[in-house]
């Protein structure tokens, strides 16, 4: 009898333990999934500009969400995604209780928008990315163009590393706010090697 209530006690407390993270599963200590992490963000950021590259641009469109041409579409879909990733970083360094002139404890919609901040920034990013590599392709004819193309490419290697650090409470503390950090660094340099020039140079189409 006692044998099996301390059975029966062993499979309750199975049953309710939470899962383990992949670090943990795997027996690898934080750094190692650190690097394992950069390492598979590296490799779609190379895969990104491989395929771009060695694709035929179409110089078409597949949607114009209600924008004249292609451009157009692209400058103000940045815009917005970098707005959002912005309010993104204002939020997060509310709830870590480094907003500057903000000494009150960061409520709970703030911690709820931080997520759906990112998760709209990112969705607008995608109709961009998809018409960068299918209707214009990798492109370097000026020094501006090449650098937004591999900014392109690593925005979604850095997005992929990200995600997959959130998968851990292992790797180093630090690792999180700067893949965070990173990303909507690379996603402004982006706004501003394409749409702030196009904004500057063509004008303002679409309004």
């Amino acid at each position: 009898m006692t044998n099996t209530t301390s059975n029966d006690e062993q499979t309750a407390a199975a049953t309710d333990a939470p899962a383990a993270h992949p670090a943990a599963t795997t027996g690898i200590t934080g750094v190692q999934f650190l690097l394992v992490a950069t390492a598979i963000g590296a490799a779609v950021s190379i895969s990104l500009g491989v395929y771009g590259n060695t694709h035929a641009p179409t110089g078409d469109r597949i949607v114009s969400f209600g924008f004249p041409a292609v451009l157009p579409m692209k400058a103000w879909l940045t815009t917005g995604a970098m707005a959002l990733v912005v309010a993104q970083v204002a939020s997060a360094m509310w709830m870590w209780g480094r907003l500057p002139g903000v000494s009150r404890p960061a409520p709970a919609w703030a911690v709820h928008g931080h997520r759906w901040f990112g998760t709209a920034a990112f969705l607008l990013t995608l109709p961009v990315a998809y018409h960068c590599l299918w209707s214009l392709g990798f492109q370097d004819r000026t020094t501006r163009v090449l650098l937004h193309s591999l900014l392109g490419c690593a925005f979604y290697g850095a997005f992929t590393t990200k995600m997959l650090l959130l998968r851990s409470d292992r790797v180093p503390a630090r690792s999180l706010p700067l893949a965070g950090g990173l990303l909507a660094t690379v996603l402004v340099a982006i706004w501003w090697t394409s749409s702030f020039w196009f904004f500057t140079t063509i004008g303002f189409p679409g309004i």
